[in-house]
C-alpha cells in the first residue's frame, strides 16, 4: 500500500513538473514541429511573460528532434486578441529552435497566434490558439474578497434591473393603481427614487472597498 501511495505521489510530483509543456500547442508543418505556449503558466493579466517558441525537425537519429536555427527569418507573427492585432518582435534563445517574445497580458481571455511566411523555403500559414490569460484570483493566497464582491455586483445590477421594470410598469400604467390626485403616482416615484439612491450609494461603497 505504502509503494502504491508513493508512487501516486510521484506521479503528481512529475506531472507538475511537465505542466508547462502540457499547457503549449504543437502543429506540424512537415517536416518542422511547431510548439506555441507562454513562458510562465498560468499567465496572469497585469503581469510580464513571454510567447514561447519552440521550432524543431528530425535530427540524424530516429526519434530524436532538434531545434531549428534562424526559424523566424522569413516568418511574421502575430498576437491576436479579440479584434485586437500586434506584431511580435521575436527573440532567440540560447538553446537551438527556442524563441521568445516579451508581453504583459492586459486583459483575461483567449489569446492566439499567428504565424505566416516560411522556414527555409516551407509555406507556414498557422493560427495557434494558446491558454487563456486568468486573473489575479488564480495565484491569491490568502483569497481575497473577489468572489463576495462579484456577487455583491450581480446583486446590485438586478436591483436595477428590477427598477427599470417597475419605472416601465408606472410609466405604462400597469402594476399601480393612480388616484384622481396622482397621490399613489408620486409615492411610487418617491419609494423607487430612495432605492436608486440606496443602489448608488452601495456602488460607491463597493469602488471605495476595492
Amino acid at each position: 500500500m505504502k509503494v502504491v501511495t508513493l508512487s501516486f505521489i510521484a506521479l503528481l510530483f512529475s506531472a507538475g513538473l511537465v505542466s508547462q509543456s502540457f499547457a503549449h500547442t504543437t502543429v506540424e508543418v512537415e517536416p518542422y514541429e511547431i510548439e506555441v505556449g507562454w513562458g510562465i503558466e498560468p499567465p496572469v493579466v497585469g503581469f510580464r511573460n513571454d510567447f514561447v517558441f519552440d521550432i524543431s525537425e528530425p535530427g540524424e537519429n530516429p526519434g530524436v528532434k532538434v531545434g531549428v536555427k534562424n526559424a523566424f527569418k522569413n516568418l511574421e507573427v502575430t498576437a491576436k486578441f479579440g479584434g485586437v492585432t500586434k506584431v511580435l518582435d521575436v527573440g532567440s534563445d540560447p538553446r537551438p529552435g527556442h524563441y521568445f517574445s516579451h508581453v504583459i497580458p492586459t486583459k483575461t481571455g483567449s489569446y492566439s497566434i499567428q504565424i505566416e511566411g516560411n522556414i527555409n523555403g516551407v509555406p507556414v500559414n498557422e493560427d495557434i490558439q494558446i491558454e487563456d490569460v486568468e486573473s489575479t484570483a488564480v495565484l491569491d493566497f490568502p483569497p481575497t474578497s473577489g468572489s463576495s464582491s462579484d456577487q455583491d455586483v450581480t446583486s446590485l445590477k438586478s436591483a436595477v434591473s428590477s427598477l427599470q421594470q417597475e419605472v416601465s410598469q408606472i410609466k405604462s400604467g400597469s402594476g399601480i393603481e393612480v388616484s384622481s390626485d396622482g397621490t399613489a403616482y408620486d409615492f411610487a416615484i418617491l419609494g423607487l427614487s430612495i432605492a436608486a439612491a440606496a443602489i448608488i450609494l452601495a456602488v460607491i461603497a463597493l469602488v471605495k472597498r476595492k
